[in-house]
């Protein structure tokens, strides 16, 4: 049986991973992007395990809001990729510094 310890520890496992994913790599941005997602997903579970404990689907209809979030910041983040790739020829975030105008 899958207790609620055990879906709050694994939520912050994720959200240990990511973070530190986040502060280690500073270079690659889908990378970047990933652990995002990754910490939203942390988010996610949490707002189910309280929903499944609570016995209260609201926590449930706030995480498709999130995802659909998540989704749009995907498509959006990897068309910014791509329009910087072709421009650069890299996505290295230290060159990112470079397209201000």
């Amino acid at each position: 049986m899958i207790t609620l310890q055990h879906v709050l520890v694994l939520s912050g496992l994720l959200f240990t991973l990511s973070v530190a994913g986040i502060f280690i790599n500073r270079k690659n941005v889908i990378l970047l992007l990933m652990c995002i997602e990754l910490l939203l997903l942390s988010a996610n579970f949490n707002f189910v395990a309280f929903s499944r404990y609570h016995g209260n689907i609201d926590g449930q209809v706030f995480v498709f809001f999130v995802l659909t979030v998540a989704a749009a910041e995907a498509a959006i983040g990897l068309a910014i990729l791509v329009v910087l790739f072709r421009r650069r020829r890299s996505i290295n975030v230290a060159e990112i510094s470079t397209l201000k105008g």
